[in-house]
């Protein structure tokens, strides 16, 4: 395995972390720009600074890319191999972007990685952990309770915080507009729409911490991964002193340490891809799926930060935008449900369905194109 390998997955790691910017660092602050409470660029800035810190708040997500759906027995996980996962991944994120859909980059990357891994392995589905260890779902690794679970149950449960708590805050705003003296001036529209127009800035910046618990690990874990298979096989033995914090060393538990410039670089470069073309997603997310204010901001934000939190602590790799699309959908219901236009929402639907199968075929092709011509 030659060094210029390693360096083009980490680079490679590193688009795809970039185009992951301006695909799903957007979804998770569509709803403050779309709200009006900030300006793109103050978005932008407040989305960076919460990913860096959310990126350098534990490695629970990044281990289980890294160590917790390939197994490494049957298949070895070489940087070519890598790299097409990456780059099936990066084609379908561009694909979604252009047309403006929120696809998950989360669920590209694992389709990315599986089907790659599957096309290296012959076709052998055992290269692929679907379920190990662990008695509860939580405590086991593998690609169904990591991965499939996680899919249809976090978007459900984002639906129906969202539409719970939206519908909560409608109740106490009523109640407090129906009684005299100061609680009734408090549920004005006025006061209201200020209140939660500084309250969404705490949320946001929660959404954001979150997004970067969660989305900056996955690239992360593609590198640590990249970087470790090059220590096993020495191909980094010989280095020079100034280079070798690219060595990855492993725990007690055979787990991956995460180095901390990974997770600074993986920040910066997810931060500077919003930067760079997140509007596409934000429109469709906070314009054009339903009318928002800042208490429907608050709400859908608060929602997906929680799940997005959760799912973080148990080192599920969910998606972030999957569970901000949910969360909206579900305080756009708790308004009225034809509030929401569900014509954009059927779109993003068959998006979400459509990334982990056909990011994987387009990986599991490159890789089979390799194999052909002996490079994998």
């Amino acid at each position: 395995m030659s060094l210029t390998l390693v360096f083009t997955v980490v680079l490679v790691a590193l688009v795809f972390e970039y185009i992951n910017g301006f695909h799903d660092t957007a979804n998770s602050i569509a709803t403050v720009v779309a709200t009006k409470v900030l300006s793109p660029g103050q978005a932008v800035l407040l989305a960076a600074g919460t990913n860096l810190l959310g990126a350098l708040w534990g490695t629970a997500v990044a281990k289980t890319i890294s160590s917790g759906l390939i197994d490494a027995g049957v298949v070895a996980v070489t940087p070519p191999v890598l790299i097409c996962a990456l780059l099936g991944a990066t084609i379908w994120d561009l694909i979604t972007w252009w047309w403006g859909l929120p696809s998950s980059s989360s669920h590209a990357l694992v389709g990315g990685l599986c089907g790659a891994a599957l096309a290296a392995a012959g076709n052998n589905w055992s290269a692929l952990i679907w379920w190990q260890g662990g008695v509860h779902w939580w405590e086991g690794k593998g690609l169904l309770p990591k991965v499939v679970l996680p899919m249809v149950t976090s978007p459900l449960v984002g639906f129906v915080i969202g539409f719970l708590l939206m519908g909560a805050l409608f109740a106490l705003i009523a109640l407090m507009g129906s009684t005299r003296g100061p609680l009734q001036k408090l549920a004005r529209p006025r006061f209201v729409n200020a209140f939660f127009g500084k309250a969404q800035i705490i949320s946001a910046s929660a959404m954001g911490l979150s997004h970067g618990t969660n989305d900056a690990q996955k690239t992360m874990g593609i590198i640590a991964l990249a970087l470790a298979t090059a220590t096993a096989a020495g191909s980094l033995d010989h280095l020079p002193s100034w280079l070798s914090f690219l060595r990855i060393v492993e725990d007690a538990d055979k787990q991956f340490e995460i180095a901390t410039w990974i997770k600074v670089t993986c920040a910066i470069v997810m931060a500077a891809g919003t930067a760079a073309g997140g509007w596409r997603i934000i429109k469709t997310l906070g314009h054009k799926m339903v009318k928002l204010h800042p208490i429907n901001g608050f709400a859908a934000e608060t929602t997906s930060a929680a799940v997005i939190l959760t799912a973080t602590h148990f080192g599920v790799p969910v998606s972030t935008t999957h569970n901000i699309s949910a969360a909206i959908m579900g305080v756009g219901a708790a308004k009225r449900p034809n509030a929401i236009k569900w014509t954009v929402v059927e779109r993003m639907v068959w998006a979400w369905i459509l990334t982990l199968p056909i990011a994987g075929a387009m990986a599991w092709a490159l890789v089979a194109a390799l194999r052909v011509l002996g490079l994998a």
